[in-house]
C-alpha cells in the first residue's frame, strides 16, 4: 500500500512537472495562425457588412494582414511580438457596434472551423478573440 502511494505522488508531481503546450503549438504553431488569419480576413473582406472597412491600399492590407498574424500569434502564446497600435486606437471612431462585433466573432469561428481547429482549443482561441471587444467596440 505505501509504495502505490509512493508511486502516485512521484507520477502527480511529474505530471505537473510538464509544462503544457500553449495554445499556439496546439493549434499548429505559426503556419497555422496565418491560415487561421488568412481564413478570417477572406470572410470579413466577403461580408458586406464590412464594406466601410474597404478601400485600402494592396500594402496597407498587406500590413494588416501581417499585424493580424502576429497579434494572433502572441495572443495564443506564440514568439510573435505584436508591434501594432493599442486596440483602443486602432479602432477609435470607427464605432464598432455590438452587431459588427459579433459578425466579426463569427467570421473567426469560421476560420477556425475551416482550420480543423475545434473543441477546447476553438473555445480558448475565441475567448482570447473575446476578450479584446471592450477595446475594439464603441462606447455606448
Amino acid at each position: 500500500m505505501r509504495f502505490a502511494s509512493i508511486l502516485l505522488a512521484v507520477t502527480l508531481a511529474s505530471a505537473q512537472d510538464k509544462p503544457t503546450k500553449s495554445l499556439y503549438e496546439r493549434v499548429g504553431r505559426y503556419d497555422a495562425i496565418a491560415a487561421i488569419a488568412d481564413e478570417y480576413l477572406k470572410g470579413i473582406r466577403a461580408d458586406p457588412q464590412f464594406t466601410r472597412f474597404t478601400g485600402r491600399s494592396a500594402d496597407s492590407l498587406k500590413r494588416a494582414r501581417q499585424l493580424l498574424k502576429d497579434q494572433l500569434c502572441a495572443l495564443t502564446g506564440g514568439p510573435c511580438e505584436y508591434v501594432g497600435r493599442e486596440m483602443e486606437t486602432a479602432h477609435g471612431g470607427l464605432a464598432i457596434t455590438d452587431a459588427e462585433w459579433e459578425a466579426n466573432r463569427k467570421h473567426m469561428s469560421a476560420a477556425l472551423d475551416k482550420t480543423n481547429i475545434t473543441g477546447r482549443d476553438k473555445e480558448e482561441f475565441l475567448a482570447l478573440v473575446e476578450s479584446l471587444k471592450k477595446q475594439i467596440t464603441a462606447r455606448q
